[in-house]
Protein backbone atom coordinates (compact mmCIF):
# COMPACT_ATOMS: atom_id res chain seq x y z
CA UNK A 1 0.00 0.00 0.00
CA UNK A 2 1.05 3.60 -1.39
CA UNK A 3 0.97 5.95 1.80
CA UNK A 4 2.54 8.75 0.25
CA UNK A 5 0.56 12.11 0.49
CA UNK A 6 1.10 15.44 -0.77
CA UNK A 7 2.71 16.23 2.19
CA UNK A 8 5.51 14.87 1.08
CA UNK A 9 6.62 16.88 -1.55
CA UNK A 10 9.37 19.23 -1.39
CA UNK A 11 9.02 22.48 -0.36
CA UNK A 12 9.75 23.88 -4.12
CA UNK A 13 7.16 21.78 -5.37
CA UNK A 14 3.11 22.19 -4.52
CA UNK A 15 1.07 19.86 -5.59
CA UNK A 16 -0.96 21.04 -9.06
CA UNK A 17 -4.57 21.78 -8.47
CA UNK A 18 -5.54 19.85 -11.18
CA UNK A 19 -4.30 16.58 -13.02
CA UNK A 20 -5.58 16.23 -16.92
CA UNK A 21 -4.95 13.21 -18.59
CA UNK A 22 -4.98 12.26 -22.28
CA UNK A 23 -7.09 8.90 -22.34
CA UNK A 24 -4.20 7.11 -24.52
CA UNK A 25 -1.93 7.42 -21.19
CA UNK A 26 -4.48 6.56 -18.69
CA UNK A 27 -2.66 3.39 -17.47
CA UNK A 28 0.70 3.99 -18.52
CA UNK A 29 3.25 4.08 -15.43
CA UNK A 30 4.05 7.73 -15.63
CA UNK A 31 0.63 7.96 -14.78
CA UNK A 32 0.23 5.62 -12.31
CA UNK A 33 2.89 6.97 -10.48
CA UNK A 34 1.89 10.73 -10.71
CA UNK A 35 -1.83 8.99 -9.50
CA UNK A 36 -0.22 7.56 -7.11
CA UNK A 37 1.86 10.32 -5.86
CA UNK A 38 -1.03 12.88 -5.30
CA UNK A 39 -3.91 11.49 -3.61
CA UNK A 40 -6.68 13.86 -3.16
CA UNK A 41 -5.87 15.65 -6.29
CA UNK A 42 -8.57 15.85 -8.44
CA UNK A 43 -7.89 14.33 -11.82
CA UNK A 44 -10.22 14.48 -15.63
CA UNK A 45 -9.20 13.15 -18.78
CA UNK A 46 -8.07 15.82 -21.26
CA UNK A 47 -11.57 15.51 -23.24
CA UNK A 48 -12.96 17.73 -20.65
CA UNK A 49 -12.01 21.21 -21.16
CA UNK A 50 -12.85 23.37 -18.02
CA UNK A 51 -9.46 23.63 -16.78
CA UNK A 52 -7.77 25.27 -19.57
CA UNK A 53 -9.36 28.77 -19.23
CA UNK A 54 -8.42 28.65 -15.30
CA UNK A 55 -4.34 27.95 -16.12
CA UNK A 56 -4.53 30.57 -19.09
CA UNK A 57 -6.12 33.44 -16.55
CA UNK A 58 -3.56 32.11 -13.70
CA UNK A 59 -0.42 33.52 -16.53
CA UNK A 60 -0.87 36.56 -15.96
CA UNK A 61 -1.94 36.73 -12.51
CA UNK A 62 1.34 36.79 -10.07
CA UNK A 63 -0.60 36.02 -7.16
CA UNK A 64 -1.43 32.53 -8.62
CA UNK A 65 2.00 31.95 -10.93
CA UNK A 66 2.75 28.55 -7.42
CA UNK A 67 -0.55 27.41 -8.56
CA UNK A 68 -0.91 25.27 -12.00
CA UNK A 69 -2.03 22.24 -13.82
CA UNK A 70 -0.50 19.06 -14.35
CA UNK A 71 -1.23 17.69 -17.95
CA UNK A 72 -0.01 14.03 -19.07
CA UNK A 73 -0.29 14.19 -22.05
CA UNK A 74 0.12 11.52 -25.23
CA UNK A 75 2.87 13.06 -26.97
CA UNK A 76 3.16 12.70 -30.92
CA UNK A 77 6.12 14.52 -31.98
CA UNK A 78 9.27 13.93 -32.17
CA UNK A 79 11.02 13.25 -28.85
CA UNK A 80 14.98 13.83 -30.07
CA UNK A 81 15.33 16.54 -31.28
CA UNK A 82 18.41 19.44 -32.04
CA UNK A 83 19.17 22.97 -29.70
CA UNK A 84 17.04 25.32 -31.41
CA UNK A 85 20.37 27.48 -32.04
CA UNK A 86 21.03 30.35 -34.55
CA UNK A 87 23.58 30.43 -37.17
CA UNK A 88 24.74 34.13 -36.04
CA UNK A 89 26.35 32.73 -32.74
CA UNK A 90 27.99 29.41 -31.15
CA UNK A 91 25.26 27.00 -30.07
CA UNK A 92 26.87 24.03 -28.18
CA UNK A 93 24.47 21.63 -30.54
CA UNK A 94 23.81 19.24 -28.02
CA UNK A 95 20.81 16.99 -28.40
CA UNK A 96 17.26 17.38 -26.77
CA UNK A 97 15.56 14.30 -25.19
CA UNK A 98 12.07 16.20 -24.81
CA UNK A 99 10.02 14.83 -21.99
CA UNK A 100 7.79 17.65 -21.40
CA UNK A 101 7.47 21.03 -21.40
CA UNK A 102 6.83 24.18 -18.51
CA UNK A 103 7.87 24.39 -14.79
CA UNK A 104 6.97 24.41 -11.54
CA UNK A 105 9.18 27.42 -10.74
CA UNK A 106 9.18 30.49 -11.06
CA UNK A 107 12.32 32.56 -12.10
CA UNK A 108 11.04 35.48 -13.03
CA UNK A 109 13.50 36.07 -15.94
CA UNK A 110 12.85 32.25 -17.60
CA UNK A 111 12.16 32.41 -21.27
CA UNK A 112 9.33 29.35 -20.84
CA UNK A 113 7.00 32.46 -19.66
CA UNK A 114 7.21 33.57 -23.76
CA UNK A 115 7.03 30.21 -24.89
CA UNK A 116 3.90 28.85 -22.94
CA UNK A 117 2.33 31.74 -21.46
CA UNK A 118 0.04 29.06 -19.23
CA UNK A 119 0.56 27.29 -15.90
CA UNK A 120 -0.16 24.14 -17.44
CA UNK A 121 3.15 21.89 -17.17
CA UNK A 122 2.98 19.12 -19.50
CA UNK A 123 4.42 16.02 -18.86
CA UNK A 124 4.78 13.11 -22.20
CA UNK A 125 3.27 10.49 -20.38
CA UNK A 126 3.79 7.36 -23.27
CA UNK A 127 7.01 7.03 -22.02
CA UNK A 128 7.53 3.87 -23.96
CA UNK A 129 7.22 6.12 -27.34
CA UNK A 130 9.98 7.71 -26.24
CA UNK A 131 11.89 4.92 -25.60
CA UNK A 132 10.89 2.97 -28.94
CA UNK A 133 12.09 6.30 -30.47
CA UNK A 134 15.74 6.55 -28.98
CA UNK A 135 16.27 2.54 -29.73
CA UNK A 136 15.96 3.66 -33.65
CA UNK A 137 18.12 6.72 -33.55
CA UNK A 138 20.30 6.01 -30.90
CA UNK A 139 22.07 3.16 -32.70
CA UNK A 140 24.64 2.58 -34.26
CA UNK A 141 26.90 2.52 -30.91
CA UNK A 142 29.74 3.70 -33.02
CA UNK A 143 27.73 6.98 -32.60
CA UNK A 144 28.14 8.87 -29.76
CA UNK A 145 25.29 11.24 -29.01
CA UNK A 146 25.55 14.27 -25.85
CA UNK A 147 21.90 14.82 -24.56
CA UNK A 148 19.69 16.57 -22.02
CA UNK A 149 16.40 17.22 -20.82
CA UNK A 150 16.49 20.85 -19.41
CA UNK A 151 15.94 22.60 -22.20
CA UNK A 152 11.68 23.07 -22.41
CA UNK A 153 11.61 22.08 -18.50
CA UNK A 154 13.79 21.67 -15.24
CA UNK A 155 15.34 17.99 -15.85
CA UNK A 156 14.24 17.35 -12.19
CA UNK A 157 11.65 19.45 -10.71
CA UNK A 158 8.83 17.20 -11.21
CA UNK A 159 10.79 13.99 -10.17
CA UNK A 160 9.41 13.31 -7.10
CA UNK A 161 5.96 13.12 -9.09
CA UNK A 162 6.98 11.15 -11.94
CA UNK A 163 10.11 9.22 -11.38
CA UNK A 164 11.10 10.17 -15.23
CA UNK A 165 14.79 10.96 -15.12
CA UNK A 166 15.26 7.07 -12.95
CA UNK A 167 12.99 5.20 -15.69
CA UNK A 168 15.56 7.29 -18.80
CA UNK A 169 18.84 7.01 -16.76
CA UNK A 170 18.16 2.90 -16.10
CA UNK A 171 17.43 2.98 -20.01
CA UNK A 172 20.23 4.55 -21.03
CA UNK A 173 22.45 2.30 -19.45
CA UNK A 174 22.31 0.16 -22.83
CA UNK A 175 23.60 2.49 -24.64
CA UNK A 176 27.48 4.10 -23.63
CA UNK A 177 27.66 5.38 -26.80
CA UNK A 178 25.20 8.30 -25.07
CA UNK A 179 25.98 10.96 -22.26
CA UNK A 180 22.64 12.47 -21.20
CA UNK A 181 23.27 16.56 -19.44
CA UNK A 182 20.52 16.50 -16.12
CA UNK A 183 19.89 20.43 -15.82
CA UNK A 184 18.38 21.59 -12.66
CA UNK A 185 18.20 24.38 -10.46
CA UNK A 186 16.31 22.34 -7.67
CA UNK A 187 17.96 19.15 -5.52
CA UNK A 188 16.69 15.60 -6.25
CA UNK A 189 19.31 12.52 -6.65
CA UNK A 190 16.68 9.98 -6.34
CA UNK A 191 18.06 8.59 -9.28
CA UNK A 192 21.07 8.27 -8.95
CA UNK A 193 20.57 4.95 -7.71
CA UNK A 194 19.48 3.30 -11.53
CA UNK A 195 22.90 4.84 -13.05
CA UNK A 196 24.66 2.20 -14.27
CA UNK A 197 27.72 4.02 -15.27
CA UNK A 198 28.50 7.45 -13.60
CA UNK A 199 30.33 8.39 -16.90
CA UNK A 200 27.64 8.45 -19.07
CA UNK A 201 25.50 10.92 -16.82
CA UNK A 202 26.48 15.03 -16.18
CA UNK A 203 24.50 16.16 -13.32
CA UNK A 204 24.49 19.73 -14.04
CA UNK A 205 23.22 23.19 -11.98
CA UNK A 206 22.15 26.35 -12.89
CA UNK A 207 24.57 28.80 -10.72
CA UNK A 208 23.94 32.28 -10.23
CA UNK A 209 25.08 35.09 -7.32
CA UNK A 210 23.51 34.35 -4.06
CA UNK A 211 21.24 37.54 -4.43
CA UNK A 212 19.45 36.58 -7.80
CA UNK A 213 18.94 33.45 -7.25
CA UNK A 214 17.17 34.66 -3.75
CA UNK A 215 15.00 37.44 -5.58
CA UNK A 216 14.54 36.33 -8.97
CA UNK A 217 14.49 32.29 -8.90
CA UNK A 218 11.47 31.36 -7.07
CA UNK A 219 11.20 28.03 -5.50
CA UNK A 220 14.94 27.02 -6.30
CA UNK A 221 17.55 25.53 -4.32
CA UNK A 222 20.14 28.04 -2.86
CA UNK A 223 23.42 27.67 -4.30
CA UNK A 224 25.37 26.46 -1.40
CA UNK A 225 22.54 23.40 -1.21
CA UNK A 226 23.24 23.06 -5.36
CA UNK A 227 27.18 23.14 -4.56
CA UNK A 228 26.70 20.08 -1.71
CA UNK A 229 24.48 18.23 -4.33
CA UNK A 230 26.98 18.58 -7.09
CA UNK A 231 30.25 17.84 -4.48
CA UNK A 232 28.09 14.38 -3.55
CA UNK A 233 27.43 13.48 -7.17
CA UNK A 234 31.20 14.02 -7.66
CA UNK A 235 31.85 11.77 -4.84
CA UNK A 236 29.63 8.76 -6.10
CA UNK A 237 32.00 9.05 -9.16
CA UNK A 238 30.21 11.66 -11.59
CA UNK A 239 31.61 14.50 -13.16
CA UNK A 240 28.95 17.90 -13.47
CA UNK A 241 28.50 20.57 -15.33
CA UNK A 242 27.68 24.19 -14.22
CA UNK A 243 25.84 27.23 -15.47
CA UNK A 244 26.37 30.85 -15.68
CA UNK A 245 22.90 31.61 -17.25
CA UNK A 246 21.47 34.14 -17.65
CA UNK A 247 24.35 36.27 -15.96
CA UNK A 248 22.43 39.37 -14.55
CA UNK A 249 23.54 42.94 -14.36
CA UNK A 250 22.33 44.52 -11.62
CA UNK A 251 24.04 46.98 -8.65
CA UNK A 252 26.78 45.10 -7.08
CA UNK A 253 26.90 42.53 -9.69
CA UNK A 254 31.05 41.81 -9.11
CA UNK A 255 30.62 41.14 -5.19
CA UNK A 256 27.85 38.55 -5.94
CA UNK A 257 29.70 36.73 -8.94
CA UNK A 258 32.67 35.98 -7.18
CA UNK A 259 30.97 35.28 -4.44
CA UNK A 260 29.40 32.54 -6.60
CA UNK A 261 32.56 31.65 -8.01
CA UNK A 262 33.95 31.11 -4.51
CA UNK A 263 31.12 29.09 -3.26
CA UNK A 264 31.68 26.93 -6.24
CA UNK A 265 35.19 26.15 -5.32
CA UNK A 266 34.44 25.42 -1.47
CA UNK A 267 32.13 22.39 -2.54
CA UNK A 268 34.25 20.99 -5.67
CA UNK A 269 37.77 20.77 -7.25
CA UNK A 270 38.36 21.91 -11.05
CA UNK A 271 38.92 18.59 -12.35
CA UNK A 272 35.35 16.99 -11.30
CA UNK A 273 33.82 20.19 -13.64
CA UNK A 274 33.48 18.82 -17.42
CA UNK A 275 32.22 21.70 -18.75
CA UNK A 276 31.34 25.19 -17.39
CA UNK A 277 28.62 27.55 -19.58
CA UNK A 278 28.69 31.42 -19.50
CA UNK A 279 25.44 33.06 -20.93
CA UNK A 280 24.40 36.65 -20.58
CA UNK A 281 20.78 37.46 -19.86
CA UNK A 282 18.65 37.43 -23.31
CA UNK A 283 14.86 37.32 -24.56
CA UNK A 284 12.83 37.07 -26.96
CA UNK A 285 10.87 40.67 -27.20
CA UNK A 286 7.66 39.27 -25.94
CA UNK A 287 9.03 38.17 -23.25
CA UNK A 288 10.07 41.79 -22.01
CA UNK A 289 6.24 42.68 -21.48
CA UNK A 290 5.16 39.49 -19.28
CA UNK A 291 8.20 40.43 -17.16
CA UNK A 292 6.98 44.13 -16.35
CA UNK A 293 3.46 43.14 -15.92
CA UNK A 294 4.33 40.20 -13.59
CA UNK A 295 7.47 40.77 -12.09
CA UNK A 296 8.12 43.88 -10.20
CA UNK A 297 11.67 42.58 -8.25
CA UNK A 298 12.60 42.16 -11.61
CA UNK A 299 14.23 45.45 -12.31
CA UNK A 300 16.99 44.09 -14.48
CA UNK A 301 14.76 44.35 -17.36
CA UNK A 302 15.26 48.07 -17.34
CA UNK A 303 18.80 47.62 -18.24
CA UNK A 304 20.02 49.19 -21.78
CA UNK A 305 19.54 45.94 -24.22
CA UNK A 306 20.11 46.27 -28.09
CA UNK A 307 18.30 43.61 -30.69
CA UNK A 308 21.13 41.10 -31.17
CA UNK A 309 21.09 39.15 -34.80
CA UNK A 310 18.95 36.07 -33.67
CA UNK A 311 15.83 38.59 -32.73
CA UNK A 312 16.69 38.23 -29.30
CA UNK A 313 17.13 41.14 -26.76
CA UNK A 314 20.75 41.60 -25.41
CA UNK A 315 22.61 43.62 -22.76
CA UNK A 316 24.60 46.43 -24.44
CA UNK A 317 28.43 44.33 -25.77
CA UNK A 318 30.63 46.40 -23.35
CA UNK A 319 28.47 45.51 -20.39
CA UNK A 320 28.55 41.87 -21.73
CA UNK A 321 31.97 41.76 -22.25
CA UNK A 322 32.93 43.26 -18.56
CA UNK A 323 31.01 40.83 -16.72
CA UNK A 324 32.10 37.55 -19.30
CA UNK A 325 35.78 38.91 -18.36
CA UNK A 326 35.22 38.88 -14.59
CA UNK A 327 33.68 35.90 -14.10
CA UNK A 328 36.42 33.72 -16.45
CA UNK A 329 38.93 35.79 -14.71
CA UNK A 330 37.74 34.44 -11.17
CA UNK A 331 36.78 30.90 -12.60
CA UNK A 332 40.65 30.54 -14.26
CA UNK A 333 42.21 32.19 -10.67
CA UNK A 334 40.68 29.22 -8.92
CA UNK A 335 41.98 26.12 -11.51
CA UNK A 336 39.17 26.18 -14.17
CA UNK A 337 40.68 25.86 -17.49
CA UNK A 338 39.68 28.00 -20.08
CA UNK A 339 38.57 24.78 -22.37
CA UNK A 340 36.74 23.67 -19.98
CA UNK A 341 34.46 26.74 -20.36
CA UNK A 342 32.23 28.05 -23.25
CA UNK A 343 29.86 30.79 -24.36
CA UNK A 344 26.42 30.19 -24.74
CA UNK A 345 25.04 31.66 -27.98
CA UNK A 346 27.61 34.02 -28.36
CA UNK A 347 29.59 35.84 -31.46
CA UNK A 348 33.64 35.01 -32.50
CA UNK A 349 34.16 38.57 -30.96
CA UNK A 350 33.57 37.56 -27.43
CA UNK A 351 35.19 34.41 -27.68
CA UNK A 352 38.18 35.95 -28.64
CA UNK A 353 37.99 38.88 -26.36
CA UNK A 354 37.84 36.90 -23.17
CA UNK A 355 39.36 33.56 -23.63
CA UNK A 356 41.93 34.37 -26.83
CA UNK A 357 40.44 32.31 -29.37
CA UNK A 358 37.22 30.99 -31.02
CA UNK A 359 35.71 27.56 -31.24
CA UNK A 360 37.12 26.82 -34.57
CA UNK A 361 40.57 26.43 -32.86
CA UNK A 362 38.71 23.66 -30.61
CA UNK A 363 37.56 21.87 -33.91
CA UNK A 364 33.99 23.01 -33.30
CA UNK A 365 32.06 23.64 -29.95
CA UNK A 366 29.92 20.94 -30.32
CA UNK A 367 32.44 18.23 -31.19
CA UNK A 368 34.47 19.58 -28.08
CA UNK A 369 31.83 19.63 -25.48
CA UNK A 370 30.96 16.07 -27.41
CA UNK A 371 34.95 14.88 -26.49
CA UNK A 372 34.64 16.93 -22.53
CA UNK A 373 31.31 14.70 -21.91
CA UNK A 374 32.96 11.31 -22.80
CA UNK A 375 36.10 11.79 -21.00
CA UNK A 376 36.37 9.25 -18.38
Amino acid sequence: MNTRSVHDLPAYLSPPVHILIDPEVLYTQVTRRVLSRLPGVPWSLSTDQRFGPRAEASANRPELQSSFILYLKHYKGRFLRFCPGTRNYHCCAYRIMHIGENCPLNCSYCILKAYFQDRIIKVWANQEDLFRELELKLRPESSLFRAGTGEFTDSLALEPLTGYTGDLVQFLGNYPNVCLELKSKIIDLSWIKKVSDPSRVLPAWSVNSPEIIKTQEQGSAGLEDRMRAAAFCAAQGFRVCLHFDPIIHYPGWEKGYALAVETIFDYLKPEVIAYLSLGSFRFMPELENIIMRNEPRAKYIYNEFITGLDGKKRLLLPLRLEQFSFIAGHLKDKGLLDRQMYFCMESSYIWTKVLGYTPEALGGLDKHLLRLSFVR
